[in-house]
């Protein structure tokens, strides 16, 4: 079976009844756990982008948590990555380079202030310079004023 294509579903979606659509979305949802995360985004939480940050913010920390500094490299390095998974699911919910540069210098942050000797480990001082590189490539198309506060935070990075 051949994928449509994003426009082609658009196109459909445009002719649909309402009350089909909603119950297309709601058939969606059942699906995966994704699908139902970004819907509830989508519907409850896309209107307060900061509180929704804020609670990304909340959640990278408390996953922070969890690692124990004297905790082998190795389990180190998958958690943080997978704390890094999460952070990119939720900058994908929100579409906005604003959003992206908040959580990922949040995540740097974190990780930095957290204690883990991560300059040891080849592959987790790659993974914290490429996240700098996001950071600087989002801050690019951001306006100006928001450039120079988040410059600043980046900086103390």
């Amino acid at each position: 079976m051949k994928t449509a294509t994003v426009h082609e579903i658009k196109q459909e979606l445009l002719s649909v009844p309402e009350k089909q659509l909603v119950e297309l979305c709601l058939r969606l949802s059942k699906f995966k756990k994704e699908n139902k995360e970004l819907l509830t985004y989508l519907l409850f939480e896309s209107h307060n982008e900061e509180n929704y940050i804020k609670e990304v913010q909340e959640l990278i920390g408390a996953e922070f948590e969890t690692i124990e500094v004297a905790t082998n490299l190795y389990f180190a390095k998958k958690t943080i990555r997978k704390i890094l998974r999460i952070a990119n699911k939720h900058i994908r919910y929100t579409g906005s380079k604003t959003a992206e540069v908040a959580i990922l210098m949040h995540f740097c942050t974190v990780l930095k202030a957290h204690g883990l000797p991560f300059e040891k480990s080849t592959a987790l001082k790659n993974l914290y310079q490429q996240q700098l590189k996001k950071i600087k490539l989002a801050m690019s198309s951001l306006h100006e004023d928001l450039q120079y506060d988040f410059q600043q935070m980046l900086n103390e990075l």
